[in-house]
């Protein structure tokens, strides 16, 4: 029996403690009962294909276990993102280790009152600083809606960029007798790359009855506002950005890419050119996983969107084995072949030349770039009666190792 939940819970609105417990584990179970109810209903439409008969009524079944399915894996990957940040934030409610300066935070936040014996916390233009649980508070909120800051490596920094140096190789041997002159070999060489910040923002607004009479926990209510605007545009520039005022998406260092000769070790291969424009078959998906040089393999994970996971839903391989399996526990992901996949929305559609899908080791792969602190400006007078709370954060990322990933290239088009 299929389970239709309500889109809200289907989209993962699943109330998660730190310990994984909950409704978690009852979303999970209905995860379990679909898959097996979608892998009876394929078995039924193979047989139909095999008689040359389209039952329009299990095309339709199919396609509703199957969103189903999609729905319900969604909830367990939100469900685990929130069991990730809440390790990452002490697996508890966020400490306040300076109780007194954010008690003043929380009073500029209403009256724009500040302190005069707080002087850390203000700015010359008039602005004032956020705690910092705070800004650990947003950051983890950024990893539970911004899947590739739970992938790439995160570094912080506190000056305008980065710069990273990369060892060419190049050391040079050879076999000698024992009495034959030894001349000099060749001596690696270096290249670097620089990772510059793009300055990301929010400025939502409140009118100043609003603060004088909330009970409402202010900063809760601004963090929420600062994530949505920030992980909607961090989940677009970490995978295709241009680099310019942003970081440069992931994408745009493949091969023939607007970044591929931007690293000195190269671009990031193509592993895999689809037969059809439209979808990917089980050889290729293995093809794609053999690209990858094995000491890269380890950690690898497929990243792609929610409607390029549906249309792998079906692949089997040679033994008539599912290449997709769904979340068994809370933590564990949906795999494909045996790998992770993480849920990218901002990844491309299967379409003509286009990169559906990627696959490889993130952590040595991409880097995130954050200037340290989160900066708000409370501006009470450019939009009276609202009160707007102008909050900046300097991000940026790049390439740091194309040696790991590969991508998917669908095919060109019939």
């Amino acid at each position: 029996m299929t389970h239709h939940f309500t889109p809200a819970k289907a989209c993962g609105v699943v109330a998660v403690r730190a310990d994984g417990s909950s409704d978690l584990s009852r979303v999970i179970t209905a995860l379990q009962t679909d898959w097996t109810e979608f892998k009876a209903v394929v078995a039924t439409k193979d047989k139909e294909i095999a008689a040359k008969f389209d039952d329009v009524v299990t095309t339709d079944k199919l396609e509703k276990i199957n969103a189903n399915i999609a729905n319900l894996q969604g909830a367990v990957d939100q469900a685990n993102a929130q069991l990730a940040a809440a390790k990452l934030n002490g697996g508890g409610d966020r400490e306040i280790r300076d109780p007194e300066y954010s008690e003043a935070f929380r009073a500029h936040f209403r009256k724009g009152a500040i302190e005069a014996s707080l002087t850390k916390g203000t700015a010359p233009e008039g602005g004032y600083l956020a705690p910092v649980e705070w800004d650990r508070t947003i950051t983890n909120r950024l990893v539970q809606v911004s899947p590739m800051r739970a992938l790439a490596t995160v570094q912080s920094i506190s000056t305008n960029g980065f710069t990273k140096l990369f060892n060419n190789r190049g050391m040079g041997s050879g076999w000698v007798g024992e009495t034959a002159p030894r001349p000099q070999t060749s001596t690696p060489t270096f290249g670097q790359m620089t990772y510059n910040t793009g300055e990301i923002y929010a400025n939502p607004a409140a009118t100043q009855q609003m603060l004088d009479d909330a009970e409402v926990d202010l900063e809760a209510w601004i963090a929420e506002e600062v994530e949505l605007e920030f992980s909607y545009q961090e989940g677009m520039a970490f995978v295709a950005g241009n680099g310019v005022n942003k970081p440069a998406g992931f994408l745009t260092y493949v091969e023939g890419g607007a970044n591929a000769n931007a690293h000195p070790w190269g671009a990031i291969k193509t592993g895999v050119t689809t037969a059809a424009a439209t979808g990917i078959t089980a050889d290729e998906i293995i093809d794609l996983i053999y690209d990858l040089p094995n000491e890269y393999s380890a950690d690898a994970r497929f990243v792609m969107n929610r409607k390029s996971q549906a249309s792998i839903r079906k692949l089997k391989d040679g033994q008539g084995n599912y290449l997709w399996q769904p979340s068994f526990q809370a933590g564990q992901p949906a795999t494909l072949a045996m790998y992770p996949i993480t849920e990218m929305p901002a990844m491309p559609d299967f379409a003509a030349d286009a990169f559906p899908i990627a696959f490889g080791d993130f952590r040595r792969g991409y880097m995130i770039i954050d200037r340290v602190g989160v900066r708000v400006l409370r501006d009470p007078f450019t939009n009276k009666p609202f009160v707007h709370f102008y909050t900046t954060k300097r991000v940026g990322g790049g390439l740091l190792n194309p040696d790991v990933l590969r991508v998917v290239k669908a095919g060109a088009a019939a």
